[in-house]
């Protein structure tokens, strides 16, 4: 759809002429996702000097939605100003919405050149001299981002390692679809959760491969920070390793790209605490059952009606993935 069809082109042109300088105007607005969490679109602003590359996130429809796990848009642009300010590649977050803008809750970032398509940055001969070297600057990311001040932290959940199991033991409850891996490996987290004193930081919640922007020269920004929160610093060092965001390369624990002792080694080195392995296991084995959790939703989503998408079903079988994951991960090792 052009901007000039879009009922968000008006109110989206008057922001970017209020709030971004030289601004005479937009072009080139287009949705960019399905919007099922929210809602990115690109669009440029027209200036005397030329045209300059923006993004729009903004909830769907323009509403709250008042997910538990979810941070609210203007906490997600102020957790992405801080992580900024310690040197965590992001976007430079231009103009958070206002109610007098028209367009609900979001706000308006750049837009940076690169790719965040998994399959594209781990076959693309583009990106072969950067691959090398993401597993380390991943490390040295999630060090510094950890290093964020938590005085200066928005209120964000609390989630120490037994408060999301039993969140998601809760949900597979919930959802009746029985699998004797998923309780093994419940069993198994009860029994090798992280002491309660483990001290806590910032957590991004979903670092990984598809949620970074990756250029030639490698990573270029972390994205979608809607699931932050504040807990286990090891949570983020293990959620890259599961298996499900390797995207067929499982040689390369990290992102597929990369081995676990370069991103251990980058994270030490860029000031993080000294990493447990131990503990990284541990949020490796809980988001493996994680993501089989919410396969399990999909499911129950598509047999209700609620949503009868290919796409649905189709990510609902890849429970049965998760459970080979989690056999591999939870079987003795000679």
């Amino acid at each position: 759809m052009g901007a000039e069809a879009n009922p968000l082109s008006g109110p989206l042109s008057a922001v970017a002429c209020n709030r971004i300088p030289g601004a005479t105007g937009i072009s080139n607005l287009k949705r960019l996702s399905g919007g099922a969490s929210q809602e990115t679109w690109s669009f440029d602003v027209v200036t005397a000097d030329g045209v300059v590359p923006f993004i729009l996130r903004r909830a769907p429809g323009g509403s709250r939605d008042a997910r538990a796990t979810a941070v609210p848009l203007e906490t997600e642009a102020h957790l992405i100003q801080l992580a900024g300010k310690v040197d965590v590649p992001v976007p430079t977050v231009r103009h958070v919405l206002a109610p007098e803008d028209g367009l609900g809750h979001g706000f308006i970032m750049d837009r940076i050149a690169g790719e965040t398509i998994a399959r594209k940055i781990l076959r693309d001969d583009e990106f072969a001299a950067a691959r090398p070297k993401l597993a380390r600057q991943c490390g040295e990311i999630l060090a510094r981002l950890h290093r964020v001040d938590m005085a200066s932290l928005p209120p964000l959940r609390i989630s120490p390692a037994r408060s999301e199991i039993k969140q998601y033991l809760e949900t597979y409850k919930a959802h009746g679809h029985p699998h004797p891996v998923f309780e093994l490996a419940f069993r198994w987290l009860q029994d090798n959760a992280p002491p309660e004193a483990t001290a806590h930081t910032l957590v991004h919640g979903d670092f990984r491969n598809g949620n970074l922007m990756i250029g030639p020269d490698g990573v270029r920004a972390v994205l979608d920070w809607e699931l932050a929160h504040i807990g286990d610093p090891m949570e983020d060092l293990g959620w890259i390793c599961v298996n499900s965001w390797r995207f067929g390369n499982i040689d390369q624990p990290v992102g597929g790209f990369g081995s676990r002792a370069d991103m251990f080694a980058g994270y030490e080195a860029a000031g993080g605490i000294k990493v447990d392995p131990a503990r990284v296991k541990f949020w490796e084995v809980l988001g493996t059952l994680k993501w089989g959790v919410m396969c399990t939703i999909m499911v129950t989503a598509f047999k209700s009606g609620t949503d009868r998408s290919v796409e649905r079903a189709t990510i609902g079988r890849r429970s049965s993935e998760t459970e080979v994951d989690l056999l591999r991960l939870l079987a003795p090792r000679g």
